[in-house]
């Protein structure tokens, strides 16, 4: 099958990727603890094929960044694709929509059929845009926000006034650009960007809303990396973008709550033994996601290290 999809992309046939991506039910992914959060280019099917064997807790599917205008209508379908031959995954499938002045409320309309886990509005400016969008959303699938317009900031507390928002995610780089702010003054020592952190990190935990810190664009300076990630687990973040494999183990490695972990290990143990005794090994839970025989070894082998 993959390989017909190749075919039919390299030769840019638009209607034969769209007879792959058939509507489909999902399960859907109600997980809120993710930490890392890898971001894909929904036109590279290379990269898409290996959602399954990737490591991080949530896969942002990009449909706009890093995205040309011209691969735009296929990335769109190669996501469709995709999320159809995933009707349950252990990680969060999440799609990076466009603008919605840009193609984001056709994109949001086409993707309802095929029931990501969230869609993520870029470039969100008011409630009123908030609104419009829940309106069109099926109401199964969350709706996560990109901050990153200065009307957006300007409006941050008032963002979240349906349940159904549950994320906001910190666009650093263009929130800077649409202030006119230098993105020189994007560094550790700025206190600028300690102010913005926590700012953006308490509105969000008042409104009972995730807040995952912003994207480091030098994805090969893992030292660098590493110290934001140390700066922003100190003030209290737990999630954060990631561009690389190993951007997404370095924050698995630092965002973690050992004590927490423990106690989710100790549940997933208890509901799989619970669910063996009536005959059933594969089940999904409405907050720890799906649960078998791999993941209740794993939780055993959590605890026996610890």
């Amino acid at each position: 099958m993959i390989d017909l999809l190749y075919t039919a992309y390299e030769e840019r046939d638009l209607v034969a990727l769209d007879t792959f991506a058939e509507p489909s039910f999902r399960e859907i992914n109600k997980k809120s603890d993710f930490k890392s959060v890898l971001m894909l280019s929904a036109n590279r099917i290379k990269h898409l094929s290996k959602i399954a064997s990737l490591e991080a807790d949530a896969i942002m599917l990009n449909l706009e960044d890093g995205v040309s205008k011209e691969e735009k209508p296929f990335a769109l379908v190669l996501c469709a694709y995709f999320l159809s031959q995933h009707k349950k995954c252990d990680k969060k499938l999440i799609v990076r929509v466009n603008a919605l002045d840009e193609g984001g409320y056709e994109e949001i309309t086409y993707l309802n059929q095929f029931m990501p886990d969230a869609i993520r509005v870029p470039k969100i400016k008011n409630s009123a845009e908030v609104k419009n969008v829940l309106a069109l959303l099926n109401e199964e699938i969350e709706l996560h926000l990109s901050i990153e317009t200065a009307e957006a900031w300007h409006n941050l507390s008032s963002l979240a006034y349906n349940q159904r928002v549950t994320t906001f995610y910190l666009g650093i780089l263009d929130l800077f650009a649409d202030m006119k702010l230098s993105h020189s003054l994007i560094n550790l020592e700025n206190p600028t960007m300690s102010y913005m952190l926590s700012h953006f990190l308490i509105t969000c935990k008042a409104m009972r809303v995730k807040p995952v810190s912003f994207i480091y664009q030098e994805f090969k300076d893992e030292e660098t990396f590493t110290k934001w990630l140390e700066l922003e687990r100190s003030m209290g973040y737990d999630a954060k973008g990631c561009l690389s494999p190993n951007q997404v183990k370095l924050v698995n490695k630092i965002f973690v709550d050992k004590e927490a972990e423990i106690q989710r290990a100790k549940v997933i143990i208890k509901l799989f033994e619970m669910h063996r005794e009536e005959g059933i090994t594969g089940f999904v839970d409405e907050e720890y996601g799906f649960i078998d025989e791999p993941i209740y070894k794993g939780a055993l082998a959590l605890l026996e290290s610890s």
